[in-house]
């Protein structure tokens, strides 16, 4: 768990200072601070507006806390990655994360999440958002709010090159590595019934389960992402499924993506299902898409 405070050096009255300031020290604080600066237009007044705006109970709880406590990870560059000498979190989300909190004059907490326990710490109270590259779907959107997409990303399998497979017919009696939670094994099942590769006559997209599917290609569940990579190493799977930008992490000599990429996976800002925060965060989400500040976050993460 990692706080950190910006509103010392981000103020609104001293944001372009602090941009400059930034951008000649370089860094993702540069990037954070120059997107802060170009999206004044649709949040410029900072934590003056959160102060001086109607507030709903759930947001203004945050507020009088004095902290915005967000769920991320840890080991996805790009998105979200700590410093294991710094303990710093550096990427997309974190910087969406603390531009959130500078608009409502608060401080950041940052708590690393899995796929696994994501939810739970969001149902339970202990965050209050989660930005961990979590895929919006129609059954998850029944017990969390998502806020517009901020990010769309695809599925794929990574592979160790001695095994010789190339695509999605090679990964048939195979076994893959999938995260813990994860909506990666339907997504293959569904990409290689579409292919061709499966019948689907044993295919129900609502009860597929992970642990029990074994027609044509069987999975084992890992608790997070260096685990798989470990397993696809040992020869325990032969295929390590996830969303491609997570993918590239692990991409490493002598491993290559197979020849598709499936299920587009678009990644929203969760918070509890009808709380008054979820509205205050789809509308910065949309005002940072609109004025191309996501964008530059993304070509400043290395995403485009």
């Amino acid at each position: 768990m990692k706080k950190i405070s910006r509103r010392d050096f981000l103020k609104v009255t001293g944001l372009v200072g602090a941009a400059a300031a930034l951008t000649a020290c370089g860094g993702s604080a540069s990037s954070t601070a120059a997107s802060m600066a170009s999206s004044t237009a649709s949040s410029a007044t900072g934590s003056a507006a959160a102060s001086t705006a109607a507030l709903g109970a759930d947001t203004q709880a945050i507020v009088d806390r004095g902290v915005l406590k967000v769920g991320v990870k840890n080991a996805v560059k790009g998105f979200s990655f700590q410093d294991t000498l710094t303990g710093e979190y550096k990427g997309l989300e974190d910087s969406l994360a603390e531009m959130i909190a500078e608009h409502l004059g608060v401080d950041v907490e940052f708590t690393t999440v899995t796929a696994a326990t994501r939810g739970e710490l969001l149902d339970s109270g202990d965050i209050d958002a989660v930005l961990a590259t979590f895929t919006i779907t129609e059954e998850r959107k029944k017990t969390w709010d998502f806020s517009t997409p901020y990010y769309t990303d695809y599925v794929s399998v990574l592979v160790e090159d001695s095994t010789g497979i190339k695509g999605l017919a090679d990964l048939k009696d195979k076994v893959v590595g999938v995260s813990s939670g994860s909506t990666s094994a339907r997504a293959l099942v569904k990409a290689m019934i579409d292919e061709g590769v499966l019948d689907g006559a044993n295919f129900d997209a609502d009860t597929f389960n992970a642990d029990t599917w074994k027609d044509g290609i069987s999975f084992r569940q890992y608790d997070d992402y260096p685990a798989i990579s470990t397993a696809l190493s040992a020869g325990e799977v032969q295929g390590f499924c996830v969303d491609k930008s997570i993918l590239a992490i692990y991409k490493t000599e002598g491993r290559s993506y197979i020849d598709a990429e499936f299920s587009p996976q678009e990644y929203g800002v969760a918070t509890k299902k009808g709380s008054d925060f979820s509205t205050l965060c789809d509308d910065l989400v949309k005002g940072w898409l609109a004025d191309g500040t996501i964008e530059q976050l993304i070509k400043d993460n290395g995403l485009d």
